[in-house]
């Protein structure tokens, strides 16, 4: 290795860059896992930095390290936070199940700043990892991250989407248009019902993702390598989350059981669950609006969402439902990282679970994801769409399902051969029922108004 320097660790020497933060555990983990070329998450580097230093803030005060080096390893953290530091983390997401390189990662680039802050050497071992194993520090960053990421991105987003949804049912209130099931012509609805339904979805999502973040604020902290806190002072997960809190302003909290978040990731596996549930909803939304927006010509061209790019390299004027689009795709990813997610989660073997890496990957991913693209669809799909109301009341004029509401005056039997003869003829249902009953036309005008039909709207 050209312009490098000789790094020593309890396995030998071993040559690393000679400008790189990190010592010799990572440039291992960097030559033995040359997987994906993908690293850990920004968000989860992140929350391992606010961890060491709330480690770092709780070794000082139960006199576990000295306070000089304790303020070192903060400020080093601290340094790292306050810009994109993702180049000093190179440990491939496919690594080590426990996370000990990216955790040995985190020691070594943070002691190598600590330790140039105080011109002398800091033990990435004993004192940044002080009170500390991979086996909680990397589960407790898990939750740290996902319970940030939830706070900070993802629920924001949402609260903008059921609200922008709201606002537009508003708007479109006065929309009667064709409801369909199966497909197929139904009795009608008002347009506002139908993104009353989405917002409903969309409340609900929040709703369970809020009440997860209870349980992925319950850290594994001070469970250290198998859950009995070895080697960790005996008020340190409680100092811990004292120190993280005043750090992150959320309510961590010691894990009730330090064995059950160490040897698995069943809150994880929950998580992502809910994220599951999320992106079907996405998925629903996303699909009635590509169908409602279908055509123009010969499709249903119920509504026109807003242009954004040519549709077509080569069919010129085709404009494409592409935020429905990259919805649809966002919701397929998230799935596919909860099936991920929920195979990993099967992987906690005794006392550790052994595949911390990649559920820290798949989660984050999915927060990451369903937030960007709840805004995107919120501003450039729901916001934005007009309503073709010539094309809903032309439908509606057509369909014979409106003699559903005749059903208790004619009976179900005599509506059918009402309803089959206006598919027939292709004739207005108005006219077809005045032939074929002694309703006259103003009853059946009555009856068979489709606002009425709607049961007033929201």
């Amino acid at each position: 290795m050209t312009d490098s320097r000789i790094e020593r660790d309890s396995m030998g020497e071993l040559a690393v860059p000679a400008a790189a933060l990190y010592g010799a555990q990572t440039q291992r983990a960097v030559n033995n896992f040359p997987v994906s070329g993908r690293r850990m998450p920004l968000s989860f580097i992140r929350a391992l930095l606010l961890a060491k230093a709330a480690a770092a803030k709780a070794n000082v005060a139960l006199e576990q390290i000295d306070a000089e080096v304790g303020s070192a390893i903060v400020a080093a953290c601290e340094e790292l936070l306050a810009r994109d530091c993702l180049e000093h983390f190179p440990v491939d997401v496919f690594q080590t199940g426990s996370g000990t390189s990216s955790n040995m990662n985190a020691n070594e680039v943070v002691a190598t700043l600590a330790g140039r802050r105080l011109g002398r050497p800091v033990n990435p071992n004993d004192q940044v990892n002080c009170g500390q194993s991979s086996n909680d520090i990397i589960p407790s960053t898990i939750h740290i991250s996902a319970a940030l990421e939830l706070q900070e991105r993802l629920l924001p987003a949402l609260n903008h989407l059921q609200q922008t949804i709201e606002r537009k049912a508003g708007e479109v209130h006065h929309h009667i248009k064709t409801g369909r099931t199966h497909l197929m012509d139904a009795m009608p609805v008002r347009l506002s019902q139908v993104l009353g339904g989405w917002a409903q979805q969309v409340r609900q999502a929040t709703a369970n993702l809020e009440a997860v973040l209870p349980a992925l604020q319950q850290l594994a902290q001070g469970g250290t390598a198998v859950g009995t806190g070895v080697n960790a002072h005996p008020q340190f997960s409680a100092r811990f989350c004292q120190e993280l809190n005043a750090l992150t302003g959320l309510a961590f909290r010691p894990g009730d059981d330090f064995f059950a978040l160490i040897g698995a990731q069943d809150t994880a596996v929950a998580a992502s669950g809910q994220l599951k549930t999320l992106a079907v909803a996405l998925m629903k939304i996303a699909n009635d609006l590509r169908w409602m927006n279908s055509g123009p010509l010969a499709g249903l061209a119920e509504i026109e969402l807003e242009a954004l790019q040519p549709g077509s390299s080569i069919m010129p004027g085709k404009v494409n439902p592409v935020i429905p689009e990259a919805t649809a795709m966002v919701a397929a990813q998230v799935i596919g990282n909860d099936a991920t997610i929920a195979v990993a989660g099967q992987s906690g073997n005794f006392e550790l679970n052994v595949m911390l890496p990649v559920i820290a990957d798949n989660l984050l991913q999915s927060i990451h994801l369903l937030a960007n693209v709840s805004r995107l669809l919120a501003d450039k799909a729901i916001a934005s769409f007009k309503v073709n109301d010539a094309s809903l009341r032309e439908a509606l004029s057509r369909n014979p399902i409106l003699v559903t509401a005749l059903n208790p005056i004619i009976g179900y039997q005599k509506a059918a051969e009402i309803a089959k003869q206006a598919y027939r003829e292709g004739r207005p249902i108005i006219d077809v029922a005045l032939e074929n009953t002694d309703l006259d036309r103003a009853r059946l005008e009555t009856l068979l108004d489709p606002e009425k039909l709607t049961a007033g709207g929201l």
